[in-house]
């Protein structure tokens, strides 16, 4: 009786032992899932942190609220300077008319410290714009500023400039529009030079523009493309010698500020 009864204690006892084993593997299982189901959402949510901070490159630099909102996994972060798109300028008293650059085109220069690039703004296709970097021009506004952040993806390359902060920073009491001249089929040529805004606001252009040294594709947001108000017409291997310098280490490798810095030492229109 004694042996039998150790012996059912021993079979009761393995049994139980082979159940913990499948509820272990069972739990196992179960974080395995999980794991990955989290993994799967940190990679998404890097990726499209990653196509948020491109789609901004135009804009000023993305907010603590626009980065977090990218962290969340939004398919685009709240727009600068508001949500919608604006049916009027805010401040249309300090923005020079385009009546004052319409039907003309102003050639001159773009003074760098690495070097010197001629321009053409066209005063028949983006009067608005024309008209305001001719006043900007006449005042010397550009001398010293920056051109804060560049851009080397294969199909994405761009210096932007005219930042008097340094880092990319729009100027609120600087705001117009309405967008002209943007491509119906978002395609930038090398050569290309066009106004900077905040997102999907047509009236949030400001001081700052952007020079296309690559032929580059940027996807329209809800108030449509960028201005395109001028050209380059000599010297974009200037631009093109920054880009092959590389950006700043330990940012985003394709997006960031240049790693020589990049001044505008004069831009002079005519």
């Amino acid at each position: 009786m004694a042996a039998s009864s150790r012996s059912a204690r021993e079979t009761k006892r393995r049994i139980q032992q082979m159940e913990a084993k499948r509820e272990l593997r069972k739990e196992q299982e179960k974080r395995r899932k999980r794991d990955n189901i989290l993994a799967a959402g940190a990679g998404t949510a890097v990726l499209i942190l990653a196509v948020v901070l491109q789609l901004t490159v135009f804009s000023s630099n993305p907010t603590e609220e626009e980065y977090a909102a990218a962290q969340a996994g939004l398919t685009s972060p709240p727009a600068t300077p508001s949500a919608t798109p604006s049916a009027t300028p805010t401040n249309a008293e300090n923005i020079p008319k385009p009546e004052t650059a319409a039907g003309k085109v102003f050639t001159g220069e773009l003074v760098l410290n690495r070097g010197t690039l001629g321009v053409e703004f066209d005063g028949t296709k983006a009067p608005q714009a024309a008209a305001v970097f001719k006043s900007m021009a006449d005042e010397n506004f550009f001398a010293g500023t920056s051109c804060h952040r560049l851009t080397t993806a294969e199909n994405f390359g761009v210096l932007q400039c005219g930042s008097t902060t340094g880092d990319g920073r729009a100027d609120p009491d600087f705001t117009w529009g309405p967008l002209e001249n943007t491509p119906a089929d978002n395609k930038y040529p090398a050569g290309t030079i066009a106004v900077a805004r905040g997102g999907d606001n047509a009236y949030s252009n400001g001081r700052q523009f952007f020079i296309v040294y690559k032929d580059t594709e940027i996807p329209a947001d809800s108030a449509g493309g960028y201005t395109v108000v001028g050209k380059v017409t000599s010297g974009l291997d200037v631009v093109s010698n920054i880009a092959a310098a590389g950006l700043k280490p330990g940012g985003n490798p394709t997006d960031g500020p240049p790693v020589e810095p990049v001044t505008i030492d004069s831009f002079s229109l005519k």
